[in-house]
This record gives C-alpha cells, structure tokens and sequence, in this order.
C-alpha cells in the first residue's frame, strides 16, 4: 500500500513537472529565422502538418508540444488556413492562438476607376502577395474560367479597394470583381429613372464606362452623363473621343488624330451611331448611378475648360462659342 502511495506520488510530481515544463515552454518565446516571417497553412493541414509547414518558413516551434499544448486548450483541429505573418518574440500560446482566432496576413490591391482589363492586369501581375494563375491565358480564357458571357473583361469588374488572404490566386480577386459589378449593377438597374434609352443593364453599363472616361470633375458627372442621354434619345452621334481611343488600341500613342476620327471602327461614335459594342473602361459606382439618375438637363454637348471642369451647351452654336473661348481661347 505504502508502495502504491509513493507511485502516485511520483506519477502526481512527473505530471505536474510535465505540466509545469510545458506551460513554461509555451510562454518562451519563438525562436525565428528573421522577423517577421510570413507562411501558409494550407487548407486541410493538421496542426503537426501546419507546425512543419511553419519549420520549413524559419519558425522553431516543436510540433508534437504544439499539438500537446492545443489538445489540452480542446482546439487541435481549430486551426484556420490562410497566411499569416508572426514577429519576434511571439510565444507558441500567442502562435496557437493566432491560428485558432485565423488572425492572417492581408494583401491589399486597388483597382481603378477609369482602367482598362490591361491596365489592371498588370497591376494583378506585379502584385507580390497574389498567387497569378491567370498569367499566361488570354483574355477570353479568363472570361471563360470566370463563368462571364461577354466578349471581353473592360467593364465588368468593380473598382474597389480589396483585401485578401496572402498567395490567394488572382482569380479570386478577379471573381470577387465581377460579383461587385454585377452586384451594383443590378441594384442601380433596379431604382433607375423612368424614360432612359437603355434596354438592358449592359447598356447602362456601356454608357457608365464612356462617362467614367469623359468626367474631369465629380460635380459634372451627372450632366455628362444627361448629355449623352439626350443625345441617345435623339438618334444623334455620340461623338466622343475614349471610345475612338479604346478602337484605335494600342496603336495609340497618347496623340488623336483627325484620321482616327473618320476611320471607322465598332467603336468610332464620330462614324457610328448609337453606343459602341462593350464597355471602354471600368466604371464606378459614381459613374453608374450617374447614368441611371442623369440631371436634369437638355444640354447636348459640352466642352473641357481647362481646369478639369466642363461648360454645357443646349445648340451647336453655344456649343462652338464654348470650344472658341475654353480650346481656342478666342483665337
């Protein structure tokens, strides 16, 4: 019996040594190849997966008392996959924790109004934090894998400011773009004014991508977008330079000429009539409610002033005297 008692005894003092030498190891600090140190933890990983994963990045955390520590604090299948970054003198409890509450590591990019599919390609390509599975496949197989119906990407993708998981691919951003679009869109198609000349939401989303390309001043959105309203629902000419620019493509050297604007392309609305084919650009917010809220005008043409706001005209001829006192200065 006085065996027996001594065994416990011995058993009581090994486990709360154990106990004492585990809780003292989970509150020391990491040791770290460099701080901070960024890794991944796929999803699926088990903790002694993740914890070898973490080894492999410069983390010196032994996985079998990580796994120890997690199964007495009941989360060892808690762990959230993301990608995550530590510094120096975190400990394995502030680690464990960490990955238990998915604290990651954010990316962030910013899409711009106004930006053509090019343009933010190769914004995407350059990102370092985004995993660019989309490099190397055309435009239309990008369309494709995204599941659009649409010739092309100009117009469909939401500028915004996004936050992701660090070597996310870039077909995630990509998707979470066009859901936006297509989000804000069929909300501003919804509560649109009566008597527009839109048939579709594409339409609207048309138009939006011109009046995105043609406002130099917030205040005038509406009116420029009133503009080419009316001039829609008068069967005249659109006439405006992005859409000549957006044909013309990459040949474009930054100069208009006046042989672009009489060589006839689906996008020329010198030689056209109507709104061109797709999209020139990618449309904000602004440019979309704009369209489907134009103010209340019968002007039908204006012209820049020079200081990124722009004068309105309701005849050709107050339209001329504009462009003979603000683009010829009265010469």
């Amino acid at each position: 019996m006085r065996f027996l008692i001594k065994a416990v005894l011995l058993l009581c003092l090994l486990l709360a040594a154990t106990a004492g030498s585990l809780w003292w190891w989970a509150n020391q600090p990491v040791a770290l190849k460099s701080s901070p140190v960024d890794f991944r933890i796929a999803a699926g990983s088990s903790l002694r997966a993740a914890a070898t994963q973490m080894n492999e990045a410069g983390i010196a955390v032994h996985p079998t008392l990580l796994v120890l520590l997690a199964r007495i604090n009941g989360a060892e299948t808690g762990i959230k996959a993301g990608s995550y970054a530590i510094e120096q003198g975190i400990t394995p409890l502030q680690l464990l924790d960490k990955l238990i509450q998915g604290k990651v590591s954010l990316g962030q990019i910013v899409l711009v109004e106004g930006w053509t599919f090019r343009q933010w390609r190769a914004r995407l390509d350059a990102h370092p934090d985004l995993a660019h599975d989309s490099r190397g496949l055309s435009e239309a197989q990008i369309v494709e894998r995204l599941g659009l119906q649409a010739e092309r990407l100009d117009g469909w993708l939401f500028p915004d400011t996004y936050l992701f998981d660090k070597q996310s691919s870039d077909f995630d951003v990509l998707a979470r773009a066009v859901h936006a679009m297509q989000h804000r869109l069929g909300e501003e198609w919804a509560g649109r004014a009566d008597g527009l000349p839109f048939k579709t939401p594409y339409e609207a989303l048309v138009m939006a991508s011109i009046v995105e390309k043609e406002t130099g001043r917030e205040a005038d959105r509406a009116q420029v977008a009133a503009v080419f309203v009316n001039r829609l629902r008068k069967g005249m000419l659109l006439q405006t330079d992005p859409t000549v620019i957006y044909g013309v493509g990459e040949a474009f050297d930054g100069n208009l000429r006046k042989r672009d604007l009489q060589t006839d392309t689906p996008y020329n609305t010198y030689t056209r009539l109507g709104l061109p084919p797709t999209p020139i650009a990618m449309p904000g917010l602004a440019s979309l409610r704009a369209v489907l809220h134009p103010a209340p005008s019968d002007a039908l043409y204006f012209v820049a002033r020079g200081d990124g706001s722009s004068e309105f005209s309701r005849t050709l001829d107050e339209h001329n005297r504009a462009v003979n006192k603000y683009q010829r200065r009265g010469k």
